[in-house]
């Protein structure tokens, strides 16, 4: 008798570190939540891209943590949950009118978290729950959703960063990381970056 064998766990998944959005997913993805008017979705995409921080922080974001004196701050700063230090970043126009908007809507009224729950015994989303949103927003542009995961959205700006400087240094500090290697690590640096860095360099 042959019993048929059951697949693998990543049978037809892409596994290993997770891609960082393109620029034309990015502005897809913003694109699709803007015509359906998914306010929430369309302010967390922003603030994802534009804040770096690990899913845990980001869930985990206050009203005042980014909002003062009736407008969206363009820089905020908060506390690392896994390193305890803390990280700065900007908050660009297009994401502070979104974030402005989805303050200003009837159900964020009373709430303290930028992202409260559905559940009265949970006072914010969670990182799962951020995690199913994303493979909403990337399945909705066509994109395999086993290649993307919360960290793409950590990845994606500073992978741009990085692609258009070279800076090592600046995304160091964006990401909040203490050691340089760990900078390396997740950007995928390897020696065909740093000869093409090289190549642009003359002397």
């Amino acid at each position: 008798m042959i019993i048929p064998s059951k697949h693998a766990w990543n049978h037809c998944r892409i596994i290993g570190q997770k891609r960082p959005l393109l620029p034309k997913h990015v502005w897809a993805i913003r694109v699709r939540l803007e015509l359906s008017k998914r306010l929430r979705d369309l302010a967390l995409f922003n603030m994802a891209i534009d804040s770096k921080l690990r899913g845990c922080d980001l869930v985990r974001l206050r009203v005042a943590d980014v909002f003062s004196a009736g407008s969206v701050k363009e820089r905020a700063s908060i506390l690392q949950s896994k390193t305890k230090t803390p990280v700065r970043f900007e908050i660009t126009k297009g994401t502070r009118i979104s974030v402005s908007d989805w303050i200003a809507h009837p159900l964020m009224s009373g709430h303290d978290y930028l992202w409260p729950s559905r559940f009265q015994d949970r006072p914010h989303i969670s990182t799962r729950q951020y995690a199913r949103m994303l493979k909403d927003w990337v399945m909705s542009i066509g994109l395999e959703p086993s290649a993307y995961g919360t960290h793409s959205m950590r990845r994606t700006k500073v992978a741009q960063i990085y692609k258009k400087t070279g800076n090592l240094r600046a995304v160091q500090l964006l990401l909040g990381h203490t050691k340089m290697d760990s900078t390396v690590r997740y950007l995928g640096v390897d020696l065909e970056d740093a000869l093409a860095i090289s190549e642009d360099v003359e002397i």
